[in-house]
């Protein structure tokens, strides 16, 4: 997969809102989430610190969801993991820096090495607790595989595969793609 870098701001502004094409910009749970991930305290501290796990999981199995997805096509160089960095980085709006994602993706990297596929979709389909929080993760995956001029059979078969894990319903996935395509071409074409 090739992430097109003209297209990173619009995919970042489509992945950090909800309700995008209401014409309500409301923070995604992914922005949410990872304003949880970018606060993360020391954890040697004892003292309380506001820190949510749970949340900090949510925002890693979504990460790992679109890094899945742009790993289907088993290539990942230096240029897409930039890419994929900036895009997390500005559609969280900066709430979780460039080297919290670079330590982020280097554990998925190993995860993924370590455990296979299957094994990843599975336990990033553990951590989404709501429905609402796996049909993010679709999204999130059906926008990475978007960000290039193509989606590869590869990545629309990880998108199913997660789809699947997370238990929604047969035809989610085709409605994401609508969804985001619907939003997709409205934000292109805004000035």
């Amino acid at each position: 997969m090739t992430l097109s870098e003209e297209r990173i701001p619009f995919l970042a502004r489509l992945v950090g809102t909800s309700d995008a094409e209401a014409g309500r910009q409301s923070a995604s749970i992914l922005a949410l989430a990872g304003a949880a991930f970018g606060a993360r305290h020391d954890p040697d501290a004892t003292v309380p610190t506001g820190f949510d796990p749970a949340a900090v999981a949510l925002f890693e199995g979504l990460v790992e969801c679109a890094f899945l997805v742009a790993h289907a096509d088993g290539v990942f160089d230096e240029r897409e993991r930039a890419a994929f960095e900036r895009l997390v980085v500005v559609a969280c709006d900066g709430a979780v820096s460039r080297g919290q994602i670079a330590s982020l993706l280097g554990d998925l990297e190993a995860q993924l090495e370590e455990d296979g596929e299957d094994t990843r979709i599975r336990e990033a389909a553990r951590s989404f607790r709501r429905p609402a929080h796996a049909e993010e993760a679709l999204r999130v995956a059906v926008v990475m595989a978007r960000s290039s001029d193509d989606v590869s059979a590869e990545e629309r078969r990880t998108i199913e595969r997660i789809a699947s894990a997370c238990g929604l319903p047969a035809g989610a996935v085709d409605e994401a793609f609508r969804e985001v395509d619907h939003v997709l071409a409205a934000v292109t074409k805004a000035p």
